[in-house]
């Protein structure tokens, strides 16, 4: 079942102090401002909740992961305070995601662009399926990937981030995330990876709360300043959406 819902939807059921996140929404599984800030506050609620150890982070249906922010809200942005508030809607996340005290496993079954390769990197350990390529569109309508970049870059590296921003019209394949170190495994199909995301999940709840928490922070060290730095992004963001160049490549889009 895919969500028919305009500002998508997202659901948290509880197993085994496992807690599954699903998100969707009809344009691609993409996220419009309201259904950020209710994946922020449900993070931060879990990372509170002592029933908890591990989190799955999924989106609905097999078809696409994640098509990062929508793309009517860009659209829309008429000035800079809607756009660095836009903007600051993925940087809220990721810091959720970053100080959430649990493991959170992403379960990535299909194409994830933009917003969503940032999600998909801020996750602790990623399965995906082969439909899993990947893409960082951002420089084709004039404005970049700087709120993500800070958590692709500790994921794959800067090599891989240039290429994978600066080659900014071609997919990269789910092998190629698996190589830079995005995603652990990859498997033929959604099936597969669903079991082996269970196996994964069940192994992670039966080892001790505290040590998986403190190992979280130990992953995601030097990371301090990101609260300053992601708001510095999303503004950076914010003025590039207003800027003629990026208009007109958006009315180019809305067109087709």
């Amino acid at each position: 079942m895919t969500t028919t819902r305009q500002n998508g939807s997202l659901y948290t059921s509880l197993q085994n102090n496992i807690a599954t996140i699903e998100f969707g929404h009809p344009a691609s599984n993409s996220f419009p401002s309201e259904l950020l800030n209710r994946l922020t506050k449900e993070l931060n609620s879990i990372s509170e909740n002592d029933a908890i150890s591990v989190v799955i982070l999924k989106s609905e249906g097999e078809k696409a992961f994640c098509a990062g922010a929508s793309f009517d809200e860009l659209v829309a942005i008429s000035n800079l305070q809607e756009g660095e508030k836009f903007f600051t809607g993925f940087a809220n996340v990721i810091n959720a995601m970053r100080t959430c005290g649990k493991i959170i496993i992403g379960r990535v079954q299909g194409k994830t662009v933009g917003g969503g390769v940032g999600l998909a990197s801020a996750c602790d350990y990623v399965l995906a399926t082969e439909n899993a390529a990947i893409k960082l569109s951002e420089l084709t309508i004039g404005i970049g990937p700087f709120v993500i970049e800070p958590v692709v870059k500790r994921k794959i590296g800067l090599a891989a981030l240039s290429e994978l921003t600066l080659d900014a019209t071609n997919w990269k394949t789910a092998y190629w995330a698996k190589e830079k170190g995005l995603y652990a495994k990859v498997f033929e199909t959604v099936k597969e990876l669903d079991e082996e995301v269970e196996i994964l999940a069940s192994k992670l709840a039966s080892y001790n709360p505290s040590a998986l928490c403190e190992m979280k922070k130990v992953l995601w060290g030097n990371t301090q300043n990101w609260n300053e730095l992601l708001a510095e992004r999303a503004l950076v963001s914010g003025k590039l959406v207003l800027s003629d160049f990026t208009k007109k490549a958006l009315s180019k889009f809305s067109k087709k």
